[in-house]
């Protein structure tokens, strides 16, 4: 069974097409100023918080920032635009730690450009919803044929887009 990541889990709420492509190993991110801006923003929106808490790897996924005394995931994004996948993304990382035996975990999206915070837990109902999606992730990743466009305003932002809007 092929692994999904946090970033698997992001994409998927995202655009199936972009996770289709992700999946094959096709990345576009390397190459994107909108992907710099935002690393750079994770990297230098807290300087201090590297010495206060850890970096964990857990299943493939890399945590960045989690507070192990409090239990809180410490997650940064650029902007708010893709919110639920930011929320879908944290929600997948509080589950793996739960399937660890690490119960009470919650996570904290910070949008340090616009002075917002938002808190994230993991209900029942979305430990279900989960695991349909990794289902259905699983499903999209072994697909042989990549998933149409979705044409989305979203789109002309996407680091893949050069590579779904190339006309033949």
């Amino acid at each position: 069974m092929l692994q999904i990541t946090g970033i698997h889990m992001h994409y998927y709420h995202v655009c199936h097409r972009k996770l289709w492509l992700f999946a094959k190993g096709i990345t576009m991110e390397h190459g994107s100023d909108l992907v710099y801006e935002g690393r750079w923003i994770g990297e230098t929106s807290y300087p201090d918080r590297s010495e206060k808490y850890t970096e964990i790897e857990i299943a493939g996924s890399k945590i960045d920032f989690y507070d192990p005394k409090r239990k809180i995931i410490h997650e940064v994004k650029k902007s708010d635009k893709m919110e639920e996948a930011h929320e879908w993304q944290v929600r997948y990382y509080i589950w793996l730690l739960k399937q660890q035996g690490i119960v009470g975990v919650e996570a904290i999206l910070e949008y340090p450009k616009l002075r917002q915070r938002k808190q994230v837990i993991l209900s029942p109902d979305d430990e279900q919803k989960i695991l349909d999606d990794i289902h259905h992730i699983h499903q999209i990743m072994q697909q042989d044929s990549c998933p149409p466009r979705i044409e989305r305003k979203y789109c002309l932002n996407c680091s893949y887009f050069d590579l779904c809007y190339v006309e033949d």
